[in-house]
């Protein structure tokens, strides 16, 4: 049976979407060719039709992923008044809610350590997508040298990233809530410029509050 083009994109689409959610919960290596197609109601044997090969599919469905995260962040951000932009960045990415969503979050701390493993041509385009949401964090950061900027947000997304990573690692009790805290407060030190990364607060570290602020979800 032939089908229109149209019908194939949106096929090709749902695989894309279905598979942004469920590499991102099970991992690069968790989730097989097979499974991927039945989550989006397909056969394993239409998987070729559509893809070379499972890496372009893996790498179809990250930029699909982090496009989706990066253009939610803008439209969230860009309503928000300026001077509460970074912190609304750092809530919304330490929340409990990105930390306990794998499947909707950020594709970066949930695929990154394998991806590291793949090959150049994944990396370089896993590298691209990681760059645009650093680029868009910079653009929040105001009042310094344009060269400043991409270097504050490239340390704030490592510095969320690695919490996260912890956070997720130790569950979701009050160990876990006192990372994302802790992890709050040195993103957004870094960011802000207001000091250095590892001092040490007055003050206990905070924990992340349920809010209305944007969270990373795609």
């Amino acid at each position: 049976m032939r089908y229109s083009p149209e019908h194939k994109a949106e096929t090709h689409a749902r695989i894309v979407r279905k598979a942004s959610v469920r590499l991102r919960e099970k991992g690069a290596h968790g989730v097989g060719v097979a499974d991927l197609m039945k989550e989006a109601g397909l056969t394993h044997g239409g998987f070729y039709a559509h893809f070379e090969s499972r890496e372009a599919l893996v790498v179809e469905a990250f930029g699909y992923a982090m496009d989706r995260s990066v253009a939610r962040w803008r439209k969230l951000l860009d309503e928000l008044p300026p001077q509460k932009r970074l912190a609304a960045i750092v809530d919304g990415y330490l929340s409990r809610q990105h930390r306990d969503d794998l499947g909707h979050g950020c594709a970066v701390p949930a695929l990154g350590a394998e991806i590291a493993r793949e090959s150049a041509k994944t990396r370089k385009a896993f590298a691209a997508k990681q760059e645009d949401l650093i680029q868009l964090f910079a653009g929040y950061i105001v009042d310094v040298p344009p060269q400043i900027a991409p270097k504050r947000a490239s340390a704030m997304l490592a510095t969320l990233m690695g919490t996260l990573v912890m956070a997720r690692v130790t569950g979701s009790g009050d160990a876990s809530d006192e990372i994302l805290g802790a992890g709050r407060e040195a993103a957004l030190a870094i960011a802000t410029g207001l000091g250095p990364a590892g001092k040490t607060s007055a003050r206990p570290a905070a924990k992340p509050r349920v809010s209305k602020a944007p969270t990373a979800r795609g």
